[in-house]
């Protein structure tokens, strides 16, 4: 992978405990950045499978500090306004600043739309969409004050640019994001803050193992229809997504800006 600076910056990543999340914050820390790590720590009983608890974030921390960067380990709800804002104060207060949002945190119950339940599909809406607004707002609100610009990348998903089938609600989410990132990309434009997302096909984590393992036959035979996740072998690592993270964080991709980038090993081809 390539390396950057990100000496003396920090990178406020959401969903961090574990997967992608832990992924994204041991590169920010391998290319100097002290990281801030935010995770609900909490199984909700919507997402029939396990969440991140607060050992696998203590972990990470531990693993950034191995790297030789300041970690700070804060458990939040990312789709609670008033955890978001304590959090966002408590880095703020801890480190003076943030320049990197990983704005990350995710949860993908399975369910087949039709026999979809209302609290499933508000999980999935209140994490995947609303909290990411809350996230950029409340970071980019910090951002905008302190004058000196930012990075903010969003997680978004292929299932944010076609059909999943199983994962509807997720699906409907994702290509929220997207919208929502091409927006704040216009919108943030003027405070020299760019804004884009991540769109991974199916990535080797905890998460897609919980749907794998949740997943009816039904549900399982109309997704083989729709095309393959990935055109190779080997399924993709939380690093090669950590990758994009990395340069759309980094200087070089200074004047890229409401992206929605596919790290699909060739799915979006199909």
């Amino acid at each position: 992978m390539a390396s950057y600076d990100f000496d003396g910056k920090v990178a406020f990543v959401t969903g961090a405990a574990r997967g992608q999340g832990r992924s994204h914050a041991l590169h920010y820390a391998e290319n100097g950045a002290d990281v801030v790590v935010t995770d609900i720590c909490e199984t909700k009983e919507e997402s029939k499978y396990e969440l991140s608890g607060r050992e696998q974030m203590e972990k990470t921390v531990e693993l950034v500090e191995e790297r030789g960067r300041d970690a700070l380990g804060i458990e939040v709800d990312v789709s609670d306004e008033g955890d978001v804002e304590n959090a966002v104060g408590e880095a703020v207060e801890e480190f003076g600043r943030i320049d990197i949002l990983a704005n990350n945190a995710g949860v993908a119950p399975v369910s087949g739309l039709m026999e979809l339940d209302e609290r499933t599909w508000d999980l999935a809406l209140d994490v995947n969409l609303k909290g990411m607004w809350l996230c950029a707002k409340h970071v980019g609100g910090h951002m905008i004050e302190r004058g000196e610009g930012g990075r903010i990348v969003n997680t978004s998903s292929t299932a944010g640019l076609g059909a999943s089938p199983g994962l509807g609600h997720y699906t409907a989410a994702k290509h929220g994001v997207i919208g929502l990132t091409k927006t704040l990309a216009m919108e943030l434009a003027p405070h020299d803050i760019t804004v884009n997302a991540v769109c991974p096909t199916a990535v080797d984590t905890e998460m897609t193992s919980g749907i794998v393992e949740t997943i009816d036959e039904d549900i399982a035979e109309i997704a083989e229809q729709t095309g393959p996740d990935n055109l190779f072998e080997d399924i993709l690592q939380p690093e090669d997504v950590s990758a994009a993270f990395m340069w759309l964080s980094s200087d070089d991709a200074r004047f890229v800006t409401g992206v929605a980038l596919p790290v699909a090993a060739g799915a979006t081809a199909v």
